[in-house]
């Protein structure tokens, strides 16, 4: 058995899914269900015998205490994290209490339970903290991506919260000998993301007539990475990686925000044509730059395919279609997660961009 953190998320809830299509290894599942935490996520394991959900916080050590207590898990993987560059720029107290305060309660229960473990147990158990390329900072057009080595230089709150989490991580395996495992990824999209990303909510605003509002000049280039392949290169760190190593895990695929709401539109165009035939091109609409926004991302993932032979088995073609269609089948999941929280949350983002 194995305990997943933030499993009601983006991430963590194709991680589960993806586990048991995989495995046959039961999973206790703790989430917070915050506005990105849905439960609907999870839907199809309801009555699975091999899952078993808690609605909790990382940061309660007594429950966290009580569940590896009872359930004594092999592993820890560790999703839950505030995750959205612009909520930690409007709120950036939420972000320090989850990714860095919770982060430390985490690793203080696991390190309890480790530390009772046989030497066996102790010898097979990893701790496996799921981190972001955005720790790194910056980069220029022309610099070489990110690898494990490059030197820290967060600058939102929210990198600079998970820079913290990383080096708490990196802390209790020098310190205490607590045997971690950390992934670095760069930007996930496709099924189950929360519509206030960009892939989302380009696809959301398309199909309901609304504008599709891009940052700046829409030249901030980042990597993609299709979730379901970082999901299979967590299970291959968490199965073969060296402890206390960092793996970087990219999707090869650098673009511009702006190439990627043209993509989605030409699939839209395609997929689900508008009724007066025009292109939902014509709905883009440049808006004033976030503070601070990075203009680069590109991660190196040599390590992770040198070391455990993992790389990315789709391109941003097949990965981008798949997502576009995921979303057309799926429209009464998202009109659930569209809730009053979040069209107030677009409304108090977007509102006074315009340019």
């Amino acid at each position: 058995m194995i305990l997943v953190t933030g499993s009601a998320g983006f991430i963590g809830s194709n991680f589960v899914l993806d586990w048991f299509a995989q495995s046959g290894e039961s999973i206790i599942s703790l989430d917070k269900l915050t506005y990105a935490g849905n439960l609907e996520n999870l839907a199809s394991l309801k009555n699975d015998p091999r899952h078993i959900f808690v609605h909790g916080d990382i940061g309660d050590a007594q429950l966290v205490g009580r569940l590896l207590a009872e359930h004594r898990p092999r592993a820890v993987v560790n999703f839950a994290a505030e995750s959205h560059v612009d909520r930690s720029i409007h709120g950036p107290e939420d972000f320090i209490q989850t990714n860095i305060v919770g982060t430390f309660h985490l690793l203080e229960a696991v390190r309890t339970y480790w530390s009772g473990l046989t030497d066996t147990e102790k010898t097979a158990f990893r701790f496996l903290h799921v981190s972001t390329d955005e720790v790194y900072g910056s980069l220029a057009k022309n610099e070489p991506a990110f690898s494990e080595t490059h030197r820290y230089e967060p600058n939102s709150p929210y990198s600079a919260s998970k820079a913290a989490s990383d080096h708490l991580v990196r802390a209790y395996h020098h310190t205490y000998g607590l045997p971690v495992l950390t992934t670095n990824c760069s930007n996930n999209y496709g099924p189950y993301h929360f519509p206030e990303k960009l892939i989302p909510l380009m696809i959301v605003n398309a199909l309901a007539g609304k504008a599709l509002p891009v940052y700046g000049d829409g030249q901030q280039i980042r990597d993609w990475l299709y979730v379901r392949d970082h999901c299979s290169a967590i299970r291959r760190v968490l199965e073969k990686g060296r402890l206390g190593e960092v793996y970087n895990v990219g999707g090869w695929n650098e673009k511009a925000n702006l190439d990627i709401v043209h993509t989605v539109c030409a699939l839209l165009d395609e997929l689900r044509p508008r009724m007066d035939g025009k292109s939902y091109r014509e709905r883009i609409t440049f808006v004033t730059d976030r503070p601070g926004h990075d203009r680069r991302y590109a991660i190196d993932a040599r390590k992770i395919e040198r070391e455990l032979g993992w790389k990315p088995v789709e391109t941003f073609e097949t990965g981008i279609r798949k997502t576009v269609q995921w979303y057309l089948d799926n429209q009464a999941w998202v009109s659930n997660v569209q809730s009053g929280s979040y069209r107030l949350w677009v409304e108090k983002n977007y509102a006074g961009r315009a340019r």
